[in-house]
């Protein structure tokens, strides 16, 4: 295929670009020089068309701007329209609405929704979670009693990484499933209903309203809560406040805590979206 354009993001990017330029011809922009290896082309040309134009996750920061967290500039949806071709292709983590309806007329691909990047991406976020909690505890992983709601993808990792401290690990789960998982897991559960205020660490990754005033009040002001979960979150952030509880929404964790790793997720991701595609992308 042509080339490849990687329009903005954090070093994620970055290294995704890297892993691709193994098998495609990419270049980047929306990255102050300091940022950008070598072997890496960033000199855009004016009036160039793209095949394929990759945006950061987030796609974008304001009402018509692309995430550039590592440029000291701009870069505007139209921008990036200006530079596709008749039949260019997108890809783009979390496109909300206003990417979708702003490139309406291309296919957009969200790389964030596919399965085999949700699960690579447990790990490293999970790792990431624990290293938060190692930072902010006054106390040893082990023996600490240590409250998972949620046994999906990342629910899981923690279970195991946790584990491997040695801490006594419970499962907040809804139904028979969920205490099914956590039995697999080799960990205890308990319904969400009945959480106690037994655990010096919570992490919550179900995208649902779980903590809310009342359950957070039974929990102790000792408990460092760190929620996983995507917008809005799983835990009623103003009433944590106003109760004096220590919480940490911890969003993004691959991209800040292992780049490299995420980068390379996101290039496998485009790559097998690429390749379903046809001779014509490989």
């Amino acid at each position: 295929m042509s080339e490849i354009l990687i329009a903005g993001g954090d070093m994620r990017q970055i290294y995704c670009a890297l892993a691709l330029s193994e098998k495609y011809d990419i270049s980047v922009m929306g990255f102050d020089n300091k940022y950008i290896p070598e072997n890496i082309k960033s000199d855009i040309q004016e009036n160039k068309k793209y095949q394929c134009i990759i945006l950061p996750v987030p796609a974008i920061d304001g009402e018509n701007h692309i995430s550039t967290p590592c440029f000291s500039g701009d870069i505007y949806l139209q921008d990036i329209k200006n530079m596709l071709s008749e039949n260019s292709i997108i890809f783009a983590g979390k496109a909300d609405d206003k990417i979708k309806n702003f490139f309406s007329d291309y296919k957009i691909y969200d790389y964030m929704e596919r399965e085999e990047l949700s699960l690579k991406n447990a790990v490293p976020t999970a790792e990431g979670a624990v290293k938060i909690a190692l930072e902010e505890l006054p106390v040893t992983l082990n023996g600490l009693k240590v409250l998972i709601v949620g046994m999906g993808r990342i629910g899981t990792a923690l279970a195991n990484i946790l584990k491997g401290f040695g801490a006594d690990v419970t499962a907040a789960v809804r139904n028979a499933k969920g205490a099914a998982k956590a039995r697999i897991a080799g960990i205890k559960s308990v319904c969400t209903k009945n959480i106690s205020n037994d655990y010096g660490l919570v992490f919550n990754t179900a995208p649902s309203m779980i903590f809310t005033e009342d359950v957070l009040r039974k929990l102790s002001n000792d408990t460092l809560f760190i929620d996983l979960a995507s917008k809005p979150g799983g835990i009623d952030f103003d009433s944590a406040a106003e109760l004096g509880k220590k919480v940490i929404w911890a969003l993004g964790i691959p991209g800040k805590n292992a780049p490299v790793s995420a980068g390379k997720i996101i290039a496998e991701t485009i790559i097998s979206i690429l390749s379903e595609r046809g001779a014509e992308y490989e």
